[in-house]
């Protein structure tokens, strides 16, 4: 296992990078703690998967280092960096059998008979592989070869991190909740260093700990699932994270007091000041909005069935707030007001919470 630092990193695909649209990844510094669960998570195009394959080695980047613990890795090839990576799609050999795929890796390197054995079917329980050990991997499903795929990145237990790229993109979506459970349960087991790429939101806050939120190159947000819900550092983080996301309502800001359309809008700690001309935001989301005697007046122009609770739409001064209702609990009519619970509404400058701009 290794602690990773990325330092000063930058990365363009151009020889010449000038404007800073050119650089697929902005400056950066990042690390991941030994032993630890993290996710980057984003859209496509964000930079997550160039960020995976710098830290593979697969390449080099333009500006910047790479450290595993106190080792400058930036010159190595990804070989020589003793790592797992598991791709979006499955890579098997077909004509072997799944028991000779997941042992492949572990005959490479020379592991005694016996220790293969014993680990092959360790990884291969895990993955519910046990009944199609003896099976050619050619003869089953996409489902089935990409839990080869797993196994193979899981079945070594000297490397310093393992990597899964879009791992389950071919799962279908039962299995799909099955295998992050599974992928949960060995790091806590065996607490090896993983990195796990993904746009769905779902997959990164169910298996992190630690959620790298990136957008256009940048990285927005590091945090636990937690703090990205509760405390997002930009608009993005809030619109990206949650379902729906957050409510992102236009404001203004005099005498100490951020304002929406004219109506004063108490948060937890009150802003003292704003650089001028700024774009300005307040950010709720819709689990802490609530109906209230008094407040801000809305109409209620939809209401959308979710199960356990409904998503109702209202409206005011022509922008949309959402909130979430009990599926039991009773709508006021047409016409009514919302409440802002304080401690969770945020007012953003430029996009960013205030003081969390970057320097």
């Amino acid at each position: 296992m290794a602690r990773i630092g990325l330092k000063d990193l930058r990365h363009s695909y151009g020889p010449a990078p000038q404007a800073e649209s050119d650089w697929a990844l902005k400056r950066l510094d990042l690390s991941f703690a030994d032993g630890s669960a993290n996710a980057l998570l984003g859209p496509s195009g964000c930079g997550k998967t160039t960020l995976l394959n710098i830290i593979s080695g697969l390449l080099r980047p333009s500006e910047g280092s790479v450290w595993f613990d106190d080792r400058d890795v930036t010159a190595l090839p990804a070989d020589a960096r003793e790592i797992a990576q598991v791709f979006q799609f499955p890579v098997v050999y077909d004509t072997m059998s799944v028991y000779d795929n997941l042992a492949f890796p572990l005959r490479n390197r020379g592991v005694p008979a016996a220790a293969i054995d014993h680990r092959v079917r360790e990884i291969a329980a895990l993955l519910d592989l046990e009944d199609t050990l003896q099976r050619r991997a050619s003869g089953l499903t996409a489902d089935g070869k990409q839990k080869i795929s797993l196994g193979r990145g899981l079945v070594r237990s000297d490397v310093n991190v393992i990597m899964f790229d879009e791992p389950l993109t071919v799962i279908d979506p039962e299995l799909k909740w099955r295998l992050r459970s599974k992928l949960k349960e060995l790091h806590r087991r065996i607490g090896l260093t993983m990195i796990y790429v993904t746009h769905d939101q779902t997959e990164a806050l169910t298996f992190a700990d630690r959620v790298i939120v990136m957008n256009e190159g940048v990285v927005v947000q590091a945090g636990t699932p937690v703090e990205l819900f509760e405390r997002p550092q930009h608009t993005f983080v809030g619109h990206f994270i949650g379902s729906p996301g957050m409510n992102l309502l236009p404001a203004t800001f005099d005498g100490g007091v951020a304002r929406f359309a004219g109506h004063a809008v108490q948060m937890s700690v009150a802003p003292r000041a704003v650089p001028a001309n700024a774009q300005l935001q307040i950010g709720v989301r819709p689990e802490f909005v609530s109906f209230a005697d008094t407040g801000i007046p809305v109409s209620i122009v939809k209401v959308a069935d979710a199960g356990r609770f409904r998503v109702v739409e209202t409206r005011h001064a022509g922008f949309s707030i959402r909130l979430l209702v009990g599926e039991d609990a009773k709508l006021p009519s047409e016409r009514a007001c919302l409440r802002f619970d304080p401690s969770f509404t945020q007012l953003y400058v430029d996009g960013w919470r205030l003081g969390e701009q970057p320097r």
